[in-house]
């Protein structure tokens, strides 16, 4: 079975929107594309290099896939010999315009499309980029591993990585380091339903009981 990772930039505020460069993504009137580009050091380029030592195929929304057809087949780095080769699965209404080798339409109904994928014999399915892709897929629980790159900044304005719409899901860190930069790279896998419990003790008093009520 395959899985489904998100490998993701985010701020400390959430916003993923253009980490690589000023127009990359300037959609909204957003001004500080490029926000990543300080921050890296050793350590976070080798975590790079780790996420794309394995076999994968690229799982991306149709906006970023724009993005990376313009670019990846016209560079020449370890990147772009892992993108360019790897089987790319788009979410797209217009499947006719894409261009970039070994690209494919999810087709009309992505969800049940990759509910067949992850059921296949292949390599595991890595999305980049595509918060919109993201927050659909979280909302059917069909993400398996999120990995994130937090930046130490606030953008304010900006394209989020999580919208309201998640389906509801424990995860578990199952690894994490720090750069030299203070960036956080966090590896989390699925782990089942949420636990909720309770720090109170004792009996409610009457102004709690009254809280409650009109919380309601």
């Amino acid at each position: 079975m395959r899985k489904i990772k998100a490998a993701t930039f985010v701020s400390l505020d959430g916003v993923m929107q253009a980490p690589g460069g000023p127009e990359e993504d300037p959609v909204g009137g957003f001004k500080f594309g490029g926000w990543t580009f300080h921050y890296f050091d050793e350590v976070a380029g080798a975590a790079m290099d780790e996420l794309f030592s394995k076999p994968f195929a690229l799982l991306l929304g149709r906006r970023t896939y724009d993005i990376f057809a313009a670019y990846w087949p016209y560079q020449k780095d370890p990147i772009a010999d892992a993108f360019n080769p790897a089987t790319k699965y788009v979410a797209t209404h217009h499947p006719d315009s894409l261009t970039w080798q070994n690209t494919q339409s999810l087709g009309p109904d992505i969800v049940p499309a990759l509910r067949r994928l992850k059921q296949e014999e292949g390599p595991d399915l890595l999305i980049q980029g595509s918060g919109n892709l993201i927050q659909t897929l979280l909302a059917n629980g069909l993400i398996d591993e999120i990995r994130l790159m937090i930046f130490p900044l606030l953008l304010g304005k900006g394209k989020r990585l999580f919208g309201d719409d998640a389906m509801p899901a424990a995860f578990k860190l199952t690894r994490s380091q720090t750069s030299s930069t203070g960036v956080i790279m966090a590896t989390y896998e699925r782990a089942g339903e949420i636990k909720t419990g309770s720090f109170v003790t004792g009996e409610p008093s009457d102004a709690e009981l009254e809280r409650r009520r009109t919380w309601k």
